[in-house]
């Protein structure tokens, strides 16, 4: 642990930076393996509602700076050319 007051902080702050950003982005992941699920069942409609809520907390996550653009894009873009293959 530091001893500088002000870098005794700097450690509180970015830990709780760190547990912010893992808390989404586990939220992400949650929200896409509901997506894939309702693709593997079949259900295109479960899967098209999923692809919504999903592609809003990838959007979310990129806005706070959890995801780059690119990145969030190519998932959402996967996710969306998964559900769109669907019969």
């Amino acid at each position: 642990m530091a001893n500088i007051k002000s870098a005794k902080k700097r450690v509180l702050v970015s830990q709780k930076k760190a547990d912010r950003n893992q808390m989404i982005k586990s939220a992400v992941k949650t929200e896409i393996k509901k997506v894939r699920a309702a693709i593997e069942a079949g259900n295109k409609e479960d899967a098209a509602k999923a692809l919504l809520v999903a592609t809003a907390a990838i959007d979310k996550a990129e806005s706070k700076g959890i995801f780059k653009k690119n990145t969030a894009s190519r998932k959402v873009s996967r996710l969306a050319l998964a559900v769109n293959k669907m019969a």
